[in-house]
């Protein structure tokens, strides 16, 4: 997932801490407003980055949730295209889940696994 810097400054920015969200966080917190909240969150959550404390300054804030709900994800995807998200995925076939799993542990893709029947 890459992230273009946007032409305005969000009020929530979100993060998912995937594989691919080593990043996102210092990237989230870079383009959220003044007061504004980086919401983390994601099935697979990898250990938080280290980020300069400078990018909490102006009451920025970083929050990790458990669960969002459906309506957050559709209010997201929204968005996501008009701040910049372009997101990568890899397909594998339903019966080569496992092998999706060593990918990912390996780092063999880059982005998401989408299992598809």
């Amino acid at each position: 997932m890459t992230v273009k810097q946007p032409q305005q400054r969000y009020e929530i920015g979100m993060a998912g801490l995937g594989v691919m969200g080593r990043n996102l966080v210092r990237r989230a917190l870079k383009v959220v407003r003044k007061g504004g909240r980086v919401v983390c969150a994601g099935v697979h959550m990898s250990d938080s980055p280290s980020f300069p404390y400078r990018l909490l300054w102006e009451e920025r804030q970083r929050v990790s949730v458990a669960n969002l709900t459906r309506q957050d994800g559709i209010d997201f995807s929204h968005l996501a295209p008009e701040i910049g998200i372009v997101t990568k995925t890899t397909r594998y076939p339903l019966n080569r889940a496992n092998r999706s799993f060593a990918d990912l542990r390996a780092g063999r893709f880059e982005g998401a696994a989408v299992l598809v029947p």
